[in-house]
């Protein structure tokens, strides 16, 4: 028969039990802390909150002096600046953080060439210049072939159909016209019968073209010169240019500005809306 050992006196008991939890305290990194519900409770009595007034201080680490907070488990780092004068701001990295360079607006190129008394072309937008007439709307291709037939007829009255008439009559001055405009084709002609102004309405349908928008309605318009800056032109398109024009009035244009011998304008749905010269 085996004799059972007879308990500790309470007193060893309560020893011990301090002298555990001593110890938990003394060797935070030593291992996993033990569970209270390990330790004899009944006797040993724990505070269930610390006053705001206690102050805590571990051996390993003691915290800097007039510290009354209990560090956290970044107890190790420096406290920030924000945190020693009590202010409530997000923490920062310590050390400068470099700031982004400023952004820079570039000025007016047009608006500094004026100024400076030179011209470029270099900030306006140049359209698209097209030569493939088969991405003509339907109307526009066809009255453009009717006009060009008409023209290489040598009969002046053969383009009298096709000309609007009325209240949207097609443009053929910037100024007042007799009341017949074949008439007035004729006038303007060198040659006194038409032959000259036909002959350049061809060519200016002959040559490449752009689409734009003038007084919020689409236009075809002949030739590009029009829309394209002069001096953006390329020599392949200067020769192009100079086959409507002579370099006399390739030089007065660029005095001028811009292209203004004779242009052609067709709407979208075929109707001929301008065939003007000038500005």
């Amino acid at each position: 028969m085996v004799k059972s050992q007879s308990p500790l006196p309470y007193a060893s008991r309560f020893k011990l039990s301090v002298a555990v939890v001593a110890l938990a305290l003394a060797l935070p990194d030593a291992g996993p802390a033990w569970a209270l519900s390990e330790l004899q409770r009944e006797d040993v009595q724990i505070p269930e909150e610390t006053e705001a007034g206690d102050e805590i201080i571990r051996e390993q680490l003691p915290p800097p002096p007039g510290t009354e907070e209990t560090p956290s488990d970044g107890a190790n780092d420096a406290p920030s600046p924000s945190e020693s004068q009590g202010e409530d701001r997000p923490s920062r990295q310590i050390g400068p953080v470099p700031f982004p360079d400023p952004v820079v607006i570039p000025q007016n190129t047009r608006r500094a060439d004026e100024e400076s008394g030179e011209t470029s072309g270099s900030d306006v937008p140049v359209p698209v210049v097209e030569y493939d007439t088969a991405k003509l709307p339907e109307p526009v291709r066809r009255l453009r072939e009717e006009i060009m037939a008409a023209c290489l007829s040598g009969e002046l009255e053969r383009l009298r159909p096709l000309l609007q008439t009325g209240e949207n009559a097609t443009q053929l001055s910037f100024g007042s016209i007799p009341s017949d405009p074949i008439e007035f084709m004729r006038s303007i002609s060198g040659d006194g019968e038409g032959h000259e102004i036909m002959a350049i309405l061809y060519e200016v349908l002959a040559s490449g073209y752009v689409l734009e928008e003038i007084e919020d309605d689409q236009m075809y318009i002949w030739p590009y010169f029009y829309s394209v800056p002069l001096d953006t032109l390329t020599p392949a398109q200067r020769v192009e240019l100079f086959q409507l024009v002579t370099a006399g009035d390739y030089e007065d244009m660029k005095n001028f500005g811009g292209y203004i011998f004779y242009r052609v304008g067709i709407t979208p749905d075929g109707r001929w809306q301008f065939f003007v010269a000038g500005d």
